[in-house]
């Protein structure tokens, strides 16, 4: 028999995350040599990726912060760079999850690497524990490996190459496995064209514009899906 209740969806949440840690984890640890040698406090890597949390935003922010950037360029910033999470919670599994706490911290910790996972074809059954609990071990990755790359700064070069690969190959492996699970190759077409085409025409809004882009075009198709089976 298959084994249930909080204890075993916890068991879960962890194998489920613990791929997202191998990418997770290094580059909080890079984040925190970045803070210990920007000459702030070492506290200040788990204060960031632990109630700011919001990964590249994170690198950004240190920059803002270390340069005394007024706060309507900081909200400028965090705006263009975490609009993509407007997307996400169009197909992000939040009625899942169970009580308003659980569904407020599910919310401030929806990362790229948690919608990757939780959408998949093999997430669909997913309970709201385990999808709360899967957010929780990502988010402790992040926060730990910043804090100990802040602790241990001072003995780790500023630059280590390789580092910065580490969620880029994340994604690339997840991306794999999404696609062996639903092989639509209309879809990868359409999100790799429109990833070019706003690459070269809109650089600067590289991203925001790329899924705006790619969101009408899963719209058009759908559109034009119903109509199809309608007429036959």
């Amino acid at each position: 028999m298959t084994e249930s209740g909080p204890g075993a969806d916890l068991k879960r949440a962890l194998n489920d995350s613990g791929p997202v840690g191998l990418g997770a984890f290094p580059m909080g640890v890079a984040f925190g040599v970045l803070v210990a040698h920007s000459e702030l406090a070492w506290w200040w890597a788990s204060i960031f990726s632990g109630f700011i949390y919001a990964g590249s935003l994170e690198f950004l922010f240190l920059g803002l912060v270390t340069a005394s950037a007024p706060l309507t360029s900081v909200a400028v910033t965090a705006f263009l760079v975490n609009a993509r999470h407007v997307f996400y919670a169009l197909s992000f599994p939040l009625h899942r999850v169970r009580g308003r706490l659980g569904k407020a911290y599910s919310t401030f910790a929806l990362s790229d690497e948690a919608y990757t996972v939780t959408t998949g074809p093999a997430a669909q059954r997913y309970p709201g524990r385990r999808i709360l609990g899967l957010q929780v071990f990502i988010h402790l990755y992040w926060a730990g490996g910043a804090t100990t790359g802040a602790l241990l700064g001072s003995t780790i070069p500023a630059h280590i190459t390789g580092l910065d690969f580490a969620v880029t190959a994340l994604f690339t492996v997840l991306a794999i496995d999404a696609f062996r699970g639903r092989r639509d190759i209309g879809t990868v077409v359409l999100a790799v064209v429109c990833a070019l085409l706003c690459r070269f025409v809109v650089p600067a809004q590289m991203l925001l514009a790329a899924f705006t882009l790619f969101i009408a075009g899963l719209l058009a198709h759908y559109a034009w899906t119903r109509r199809k089976a309608a007429h036959a």
